[in-house]
């Protein structure tokens, strides 16, 4: 607690103790997230503001953005995560179109934008306070509004066109194990953005029958997910067809790989997938 007070008082007072301070330590001592009384984080050199509330950007995400950003930056080889590159021209990558689904507080988009020269980013989010965070967000780290579009969007449901890139942090937690959560985090971030249904796999399967359609030839999405569901996902793309509930009909996914990869705590935390178009 000590520790977060002081980094309270250094980071939003700039040591210099108010009667707000004071108030600010209350809610500490209620267990609220220190980024939320701070009011913003840090995200891969890009300040993030939090003042609607959004789910706080984790470490591990900013863990496999950076190795994703590494690939971007780096086409004409693999990067030193081991991720192939997409075959994509040089001309395509000259202005690569990249989506940022299930965005929350616009962090993955806002450090492609601010990290990866010549991309344009569209952040697709649910969420209407959400959606006011991420413009807000684009204002504080001053991008031209001709390199972004926000939409308002469930999963794919306001998205056209193709990509080069999905990137994608799903909701994933199970409801079944809504128990083991920090008390801080079941008390005041957003349930929208932690819960993907009873076994934590709704959207997550709901994106990756969905992602073909919106990915250029050689595309490829980024995805997190929680390291026991692994087993689950690989499933997914070993069998590569689901039921289109649409159309009541057996449809295959045209995914060619896939590989999961590890954290920085060597937990199961995200895969890269290429898709090729049959």
């Amino acid at each position: 607690m000590q520790k977060e007070v002081s980094w309270l008082l250094k980071e939003k007072y700039h040591n210099k103790p108010t009667e707000k301070f004071k108030k600010d330590i209350k809610r500490l001592e209620a267990e609220e997230p220190l980024d939320y009384v701070i009011g913003f984080t840090e995200f891969l050199g890009c300040r993030i503001d939090l003042s609607k509330k959004p789910l706080i950007p984790r470490p591990e995400t900013e863990f496999w953005v950076e190795k994703a950003m590494n690939e971007l930056n780096n086409p004409s080889s693999l990067n030193s995560s081991g991720h192939s590159t997409p075959r994509v021209s040089d001309s395509k990558r000259q202005n690569l179109r990249i989506l940022d689904v299930f965005s929350g507080s616009g962090c993955i988009g806002i450090a492609i934008l601010k990290h990866v020269k010549n991309t344009k980013v569209t952040f697709a989010e649910k969420d209407k306070k959400n959606l006011q965070q991420i413009k807000i967000n684009l204002t504080l780290n001053n991008f031209p509004n001709n390199r972004y579009k926000v939409i308002p969007s469930d999963v794919f449901s306001n998205i056209v066109g193709k990509y080069d890139y999905i990137f994608a942090n799903p909701p994933y937690i199970a409801k079944v194990n809504k128990h083991r959560l920090q008390e801080s985090v079941a008390k005041y971030e957003p349930k929208i953005a932690l819960f993907g249904g009873q076994d934590g796999l709704l959207y997550i399967r709901k994106f990756l029958y969905q992602a073909q359609n919106f990915l250029r030839d050689h595309g490829k999405i980024y995805m997190e997910f929680d390291s026991i569901q692994k087993k689950e996902i690989e499933k997914i793309f070993i069998h590569q067809n689901f039921l289109n509930k649409n159309f009541g009909r057996q449809e295959k996914l045209g995914y060619k790989s896939w590989k999961f990869y590890k954290d920085q705590y060597g937990k199961s935390r995200y895969l890269v997938v290429e898709y090729i178009k049959y």
